[in-house]
């Protein structure tokens, strides 16, 4: 194996170095605030670094591979952690510096997304699922990290139980698929697997340990109560990061593995992506904490994302990027708000947003944009991201299924304006006070609107995208 040919890891190398710098600057230095700076900067550092030009390859026998596409993708992934990261360091300085936990804190993270990295990079069923465990085990830590609040301790207890179901489930699935087929390489796979019983009951556990990441439909119970438990830069990171790798690493094995099972996968996944949609816009509509009701209507962004996975096509890969790619700002502009008014006041139900525009002006336009970015309001990315997803379902004539879609775009308008009715039309005696937020918040805050109104404006972006998405 030659240096260029290992270069190919070239994000996972440097992540793992940085890791280890945190480690040595948590051993020698005294200054824990200073580290919470060193440690944005250099993944800062890293997300730059990782939109240079890579080539395209596979190392390990085929266990490892990285295309273009894949490439973009963990770019995708770097800039979400990187405005997580920043959103969170206020929070982080405050409370987890005190506790002498903050290295931990950004060690477990840029764990997980290590994992997320190999897991959509895997060329098998044995470096997807090492990938699986590595983004999954240090996620459980960071749920309960609030270690004073039973809420976080709870929600850990949650998310390790079903993440463990889950796991076992996905492992089951893939030993089915091992016996029907006699190896694990995705490209061997393809050349061999036959329809038969056994290799279906073994895809549909697979599918089912995935959908757990996924929060779909009926895998979706854990998410409420992790979310609200959580951290809320933990469940920020829930809502994109996770969901996002295991989108697709999913969307990839559909494609190409599972390709004899397509008449199976796309009723099942219609099905799905139905109950998804309804069950999440139906349960955000009584939601009152903000957390709860971001995590619901999550729930319903991956319905909406099934509608370009069933169109299993060049045109489907590329719209499901994209609309990731859009989630990722939308969502995390939703929650540095929400993470913000939290930090500063405690305070994180809906009625406590009453009167919201009138002491905060700024943070509620920034609510209402990712709003209504997630409710596909033009002119901004979220419209464009679910007008391609139900282009893409058109194309396969799936039109009952966008009609629906359509129905629960309307379901999640109402309840999205709940939110900006209590900031911009109501009144309260006890409103927010003003307050200030300081640099990283901002900044984070500033990238996430930045995202959600250039990728929506700028088209060449999913031009680009539609070139490279050839799995």
């Amino acid at each position: 194996m030659t240096l260029e040919s290992f270069l190919l890891m070239r994000q996972e190398l440097i992540l793992l170095a940085l890791i280890l710098l945190l480690v040595i600057g948590e051993i020698f230095s005294n200054n824990k605030k200073g580290l919470v700076s060193f440690a944005i900067i250099m993944f800062a550092i890293h997300t730059v670094i990782g939109f240079l030009p890579m080539d395209n390859g596979t190392l390990f026998g085929g266990m490892f591979k990285t295309t273009t596409l894949i490439h973009l993708f963990k770019n995708i992934l770097n800039v979400g952690v990187l405005i997580i990261l920043l959103q969170s360091a206020d929070w982080i300085n405050e409370k987890i510096v005190k506790e002498n936990k903050s290295t931990e804190f950004f060690a477990l993270m840029f764990f997980s997304l290590l994992g997320m990295y190999y897991m959509i990079s895997s060329g098998d069923f044995l470096m997807f699922y090492l990938g699986l465990e590595l983004s999954a085990l240090p996620i459980a830590a960071l749920v309960a990290y609030e270690t004073s609040k039973r809420k976080s301790a709870e929600a850990g207890i949650k998310f390790i139980l079903s993440a463990a179901l889950a796991s076992g489930t996905s492992l089951f699935g893939v030993s089915l698929l091992y016996a029907t087929t006699g190896t694990i390489y995705f490209e061997e796979i393809t050349q061999v697997i036959t329809y038969s019983n056994l290799s279906l009951l073994g895809f549909i556990l697979f599918f089912s340990g995935l959908a757990f990441k996924i929060s779909l439909v009926p895998f979706h119970f854990w998410t409420a109560d992790v979310y609200e438990g959580a951290p809320i830069a933990i469940a920020s990171y829930l809502s994109v990061i996770s969901k996002g790798s295991a989108v697709m690493i999913l969307m990839i094995i559909l494609f190409t593995v599972m390709e004899p099972f397509d008449m199976v996968t796309h009723k099942m996944l219609y099905i799905v992506a139905l109950a998804t949609m309804f069950i999440g816009n139906l349960f955000a509509l009584r939601q009152q904490n903000m957390k709860r009701f971001l995590a619901f209507s999550s729930i319903a962004q991956a319905g909406f994302i099934l509608l370009g996975i069933l169109s299993n096509d060049q045109l489907g890969v590329s719209t499901v990027v994209y609309f990731v790619g859009i989630y990722v700002f939308t969502n995390l502009a939703a929650f540095g708000v929400v993470q913000s008014i939290s930090l500063q006041t405690g305070k994180e139900n809906m009625d406590d947003y009453e009167g919201l525009y009138r002491t905060n002006p700024k943070l509620s336009l920034i609510m209402m944009l990712a709003l209504f970015s997630l409710a596909g309001i033009p002119p901004v990315a979220g419209f464009f991201g679910k007008f391609f997803l139900f282009t893409a379902a058109a194309s396969q004539g799936l039109y009952l299924l966008v009609f629906l879609a359509v129905v629960n775009v309307t379901i999640s308008l109402y309840y999205y304006l709940l939110v900006v009715r209590a900031m911009f039309l109501r009144k309260s005696e006890n409103a927010i006070p003003y307050f200030e937020n300081k640099f990283y918040m901002k900044l984070g805050l500033l990238l996430a609107v930045i995202g959600v109104l250039f990728i929506g404006l700028y088209s060449p972006i999913y031009e680009y995208i539609f070139e490279i998405s050839i799995l």
